[in-house]
């Protein structure tokens, strides 16, 4: 106020009472010190150096006494104080003053606290505290009366009416258009059973009549589970069961569970409970495609719902926990523990499980509860029409592999429909492929002409691509609508000496272990293997060692005495040969002498599932005791066709939902071998389709297009394996016979000696000639690409007894060069390891030792009886004179070997 001060009158008349009245008046204290940037003079005597004014009279006086108490109070500021001036307000940045320590002005929120200090006046008042909880409180009720007037009621009409799923060729055709093999049907709550209704109670909310229908708790788990990034929960009621089921978006998203909390509110407030139980019923998924309690009944049990048991209500209550895991018929297409027989396990022991708790929740009577004591073993599946012949097969293994390789979409979501699914199958292949089975079979299995041996028999079949892993091809069985479990995938199926070009793989890798050397110093100590250096003892009834020379017996002190096919001898012999004419003698050892634990690393990189591959260290191991399925099988050997590099078998290329891409195929490929030992074994497996006197010769195709492959038969005549390749294509083609009735109780392999009129069905009958018939269309335009030339690998090794070459052997004869030399190589190392120095090493081996006289082949692949990770099936009657792998010989048990 400096700038507009007034100016002060000059005296009039004299200077006494009135002058001493205004000097007075001018010294009385006017408050606090106005703002110096407004030029106010404070009232401190420290500053006051001005010339007292002088004033004309008491009047004067009054009215300076006025101006100086209005300056005061315009210098207080916006404080609270009350005052304007003294010097109780403490100075400018004092409570109770605003800016320039003038009075402060009341605010509506006081916070920071006016009237406190230090870390108090952070501190919010209980009224504060108080206001904004309740503000709160008003804006959330105000938020969820929003949502709840903007939320509907779930439609189980629209929740029915489940879009179709497309699934495509390879070039983008369509294959099939399906959205499950059974529709859904609404129907009214008196058409369902009291029994099915209470069976859901007992099971799933004991208080669904009584509660509200929503479960806070249950919500906040979900809810604190997705801000996890874990998997969230189902709703806890079954009136949010119903909310979820009959929302047509699935995502799992804090918006859909906001909207879920709002509508299962506003169903428990507006819908009646039986109401509520219909739609939770018509809306729930059952399995095998089936939604809704009455699809349910008529899929299961071939009724309409109003005809259920309460024994039947309570299986299907069991379902309602997860289709995959109760399910008696099983799906290890999508769950490997998800078999028939572990499936039966778990939906016997919960089916029994609620028809206890109906008892004790007074919804079911003892008596009639005590009418129940079997399982209700549902009905086979029933496939729909257009998944006839091998078009179910694809579908299933399609949609297997994207619920496996996805983290959003489950069977229950895919089973909805809605989704646009690129599979990797070629429709000529497939066809080139079923038609090359259908031959095969009608030419030369009769069950009518030959019922004991030509009953049961199955095909399997599967074509991958070595470059980019794509399944083009499956042969599954003869119908999808009439046989339901997949021959392409795991059946049990044992491959026999298909397994040893693994064996050769990590003998060239990883090498055999010096038996001079602690296991310590195996690592160190290892020779890589040469396939065409090195020899074996290919010996009949070969008494097998570890690699340190001992003698190898099971835990019961048995030896362990290994027979080739049709009891061969084929004394030295170099690993290449022992793979062309399939001798078993030579890999057994070479097995025990790698080690089992390197040959089952060696089959895993090239692509086998090590769940499919026995444990333990039996020798019969690396002749093939394992049963993966001929998708893998034809994976793994297409690991060698393309030079070691490991690519895992797949049927999806891509996934649509509603024209948005929400899965592609992206897997890297690994290099698991090097080239060089890829291309080495690629070269051996050549010998055997390629070369005179190699046990797949018949898998020859036309034009001399190259082509790499390994027969393969198991004891007993059980199964026959071909699994070939050409540079651009692999193919794996098994046989076997499995009694599986309808409800799969006794899987058992049956001997093949006599089916098709064959003696003995091996590798080179009619796998081989199905797998030929295959190849030469599947391969018809294609350029007839060669087989990259290997280098040579490793180095010479003599296993199995055979001595190696003498490193002086002209010292002995210095006197006679002439004739001695000559002769002495060439005779006793043909006969020293035959009757003499080999059957003295090996404590007589050509009767099979003390005894061990040695027998008929062997039907035990595995091995004796009772040793780890080996069979126990009793021995054949008659042996094999061709086919046949495996089997050590315990007192003369044995086994064959192509």
């Amino acid at each position: 106020m400096s700038e507009h001060r007034r100016k002060q009158p000059q005296p009039q008349g004299g200077q006494g009472g009135g002058r001493a009245a205004a000097r007075r008046a001018a010294q009385r204290p006017t408050g606090r010190r106005a703002d110096p940037s407004r030029g106010v003079p404070t009232a401190s005597h420290s500053d006051s150096h001005e010339p007292e004014p002088s004033y004309g009279g008491r009047a004067e006086a009054r009215k300076a006494a006025q101006r100086g108490r209005r300056r005061g109070a315009e210098g207080g500021g916006a404080g609270a104080g009350g005052h304007g001036g003294g010097r109780r307000g403490g100075g400018p940045d004092g409570p109770g003053r605003g800016r320039g320590g003038r009075p402060g002005k009341k605010r509506l929120i006081d916070y920071p606290r006016h009237d406190k200090y230090g870390w108090r006046r952070w501190m919010p008042s209980w009224k504060l505290v108080t206001g904004l909880f309740i503000g709160f409180l008003g804006g959330l009720m105000a938020a969820g009366s929003i949502a709840y007037a903007l939320v509907e009621k779930p439609q189980v009409s629209l929740a029915s009416k489940a879009q179709n799923n497309v699934y495509l060729w390879d070039d983008g055709t369509p294959m099939v258009s399906t959205g499950g093999e059974v529709n859904r049907q609404i129907v009214g709550i008196e058409q369902i059973p009291a029994a099915m209704q209470n069976a859901v109670i007992s099971a799933e909310n004991k208080t669904f009549r009584e509660d509200s229908g929503v479960d806070p708790m249950g919500i906040g788990r979900a809810v604190f589970n997705m801000a996890k990034g874990g998997q969230t929960q189902g709703g806890s009621t079954i009136t949010q069961q119903f909310v979820k089921n009959a929302m047509l978006s699935q995502d799992q998203t804090f918006k859909r569970k906001f909207e879920e909390l709002f509508i299962s509110i506003k169903v428990g407030a507006d819908m009646e409970k039986p109401d509520i139980m219909a739609g939770y019923l018509n809306t729930s998924y059952y399995g095998r495609g089936a939604y809704g309690i009455q699809a349910a009944a008529r899929t299961y049990y071939g009724v309409d719902a109003r005809e259920l048991n309460p024994s039947q209500c309570a299986f299907l209550a069991t379902l309602l926990k997860g289709a995959t895991y109760y399910d008696p018929n099983g799906n290890p297409s999508i769950d490997a523990n998800a078999t028939q027989k572990s499936n039966t396990e778990r939906a016997t022991k919960r089916w029994r499980w609620i028809l206890d708790e109906m008892v004790k929740d007074g919804h079911l009577e003892a008596a009639e509860r005590a009418k129940y004591g079997k399982f209700p073993m549902p009905d086979p599946p029933k496939k729909n029409a257009q998944l006839g012949g091998q078009v179910g097969y694809l579908v299933d293994l399609a949609k297997a592999y994207f619920i496996n390789n996805n983290d959003k979409y489950t069977a229950e979501d895919l089973a909805k429909g809605g989704f646009e699914i690129k599979t990797t199958f070629n429709k000529k292949k497939v066809n080139a492929l079923n038609k090359a089975v259908t031959e095969i079979y009608k030419a030369n299995i009769d069950p009518e002409k030959r019922p004991k041996t030509d009953t049961h028999v199955q095909f399997g079949g599967a074509s991958v691509e070595p470059s980019t892993g794509k399944i083009v091809a499956i042969y599954g069985g003869q119908d999808a609508t009439k046989h339901f479990t997949n021959n392409a995938d795991q059946t049990g199926a044992q491959v026999g000496s298909t397994f040893k070009p693994y064996v050769l793989a990590a003998a060239m890798r990883d090498g055999v272990r010096d038996p001079e050397l602690g296991p310590e110093q195996g690592a160190e100590s290892r020779t890589k293997v040469s396939p065409d250096k090195s020899e074996y003892n290919g010996k009949n009834k070969l008494k097998i060692k570890d690699y340190n020379g001992d003698i190898w017996t099971n835990e019961k002190g048995e030896e362990w005495h290994q027979r080739n096919d049709g009891d061969e001898n084929y004394e030295d012999i170099n690993l290449r040969e022992a793979m062309k004419v399939s001798a078993n003698s030579p890999f057994v050892q070479l097995g025990m002498d790698v080690g089992i634990p390197q040959v089952r690393e060696a089959a895993v990189d090239a692509g086998l599932l090590a769940d499919s591959l026995p444990g333990g260290s039996n020798p019969s191991f690396s002749i093939g005791i394992a049963d993966p399925s001929a998708i893998r099988m034809a994976g793994s050997y297409a690991t060698f066709a393309d030079n070691g590099t490991q690519r895992d078998p797949y049927s999806v290329q891509e996934v649509k939902k509603e024209g948005v891409r929400v899965f592609k195929y992206d897997k890297k490929p690994q290099s698991t071998f090097d080239a060089d030992i890829a291309q080495n074994v690629t070269d051996v497996l050549k010998s055997v389709v390629m070369e005179k006197g190699g046990t797949g010769t018949s898998a020859q195709l036309p034009d001399g297009r190259e082509v790499a492959g390994k027969t393969g038969t198991t004891d007993g005549n059980k199964s026959a394996w071909f699994v070939g390749y050409t540079p651009q294509l692999s193919t794996a083609i098994d046989m076997y016979r499995l009694d599986d009735d309808a409800e799969n109780k006794n899987r058992k392999f049956l001997e093949m000696y006599g089916t098709g009129g064959q003696d003995t069905i091996h590798g080179a009958s009619f796998p081989a000639d199905i797998w030929r018939e295959y190849m030469t269309v599947a391969m018809k335009g294609k350029e007839a690409l060669k087989f990259p030339e290997p280098s040579p690998i490793g180095e010479a090794v003599y296993g199995g007894g055979v001595p190696s070459p003498e490193p002086t052997p002209t010292e002995q004869p210095s006197e006679k060069p002439s004739e001695k030399p000559s002769e002495s190589p060439s005779e006793e190392p043909s006969e020293s390891p035959s009757p003499t120095e080999s059957c003295e090493q090996w404590n007589g081996c050509e009767d099979g030792g003390p005894g061990n006289p040695g027998g008929p082949g062997g039907e035990d692949p595995g091995g004796v009886i009772g040793d780890p990770g080996s069979s126990t099936s009793p021995p054949p009657e008659t042996g094999d004179p061709e086919g046949g792998d495996g089997g050590g010989l315990f007192g003369g048990q044995g086994g064959r070997g192509q």
